[in-house]
């Protein structure tokens, strides 16, 4: 009998410890689970402070056959200048440029890559890691419209697929010894998904456009793929035509107007 009595105190403070232990765990889990979610909640919010700060740097390429005014595109677009002894690029050289999207800043690290066949080769390298092209032709020179599809090909072998892309008819200036119609350079640029536009790096006509229609896609396709990839994807299927007409741009799929002087 005092046996039994033994056995019981002890089974009763057995279960009482236990019952002690089970609720200390949960008392334990309940502040581990509280702790867990603030830290959660105050890393969301640095998270959110750090981004409203971050800047974005994006890498576009220029591309096209030697001559046809890439070069001075860029000094137009980076400085204001034109070089009217502009002498043709050896290797590659670049500029970087900011502007301000959605309150955030954007630096564009805009690559100007040689047009010379004996360098193509060397600058291949120089598209990887590229998110925005400019391939550019001289309408007043139909080889060089002849060639953007060779062009075309070497971006999309050496770059991500989800570039942002920009025909450029350069030099509109030269209206009166045209070779290559807006109409034909349009169609290209619809058959090919790209925007379309053309510039005159010697009068400023819509460069500054040019490269701002594909800074601003670069960040809006990021933006878009950090939200919802899948739409994100399915968006990029679609052709794309900006075309600029005195200073201002529109986005169309599938439209036709004339851009330029």
């Amino acid at each position: 009998m005092e046996a039994m009595n033994v056995f019981n105190d002890v089974s009763v403070n057995y279960k009482a410890r236990a019952k002690n232990y089970v609720n200390e765990a949960k008392g334990t889990f309940e502040k581990e689970k509280k702790k867990r979610l603030k830290e959660k909640r105050g890393g969301r919010r640095e998270l959110m402070d750090e981004r409203e700060g971050e800047e974005y740097l994006f890498k576009v390429v220029i591309i096209g056959d030697s001559a046809v005014g890439k070069s001075n595109l860029l000094s137009r677009y980076a400085r204001n200048e034109f070089n009217t002894n502009s002498k043709a690029t050896i290797g590659v050289e670049f500029q970087t440029q900011s502007m301000e999207i959605d309150g955030k800043e954007v630096k564009a690290q805009i690559w100007d890559t040689a047009g010379q066949e004996r360098f193509r080769a060397v600058t291949s390298a120089y598209y990887r890691g590229s998110v925005g092209a400019l391939i550019v032709y001289d309408i007043s020179r139909s080889t060089t419209f002849d060639s953007v599809q060779r062009w075309l090909h070497e971006l999309n072998t050496h770059s991500d697929t989800t570039v942002a892309k920009m025909l450029v008819g350069n030099k509109c200036d030269l209206e009166d010894i045209r070779a290559v119609p807006v109409e034909k350079g349009k169609s290209l640029a619809e058959a090919e998904g790209l925007f379309f536009i053309e510039t005159s790096a010697l009068d400023s006509t819509n460069v500054k456009t040019a490269f701002e229609i594909v800074i601003t896609e670069i960040f809006n396709n990021i933006s878009r793929k950090t939200l919802n990839s899948n739409s994100y994807k399915a968006e990029l299927s679609l052709n794309r035509v900006s075309l600029a007409n005195n200073g201002t741009e529109e986005s169309k799929q599938g439209s036709s107007s004339s851009s330029c002087c």
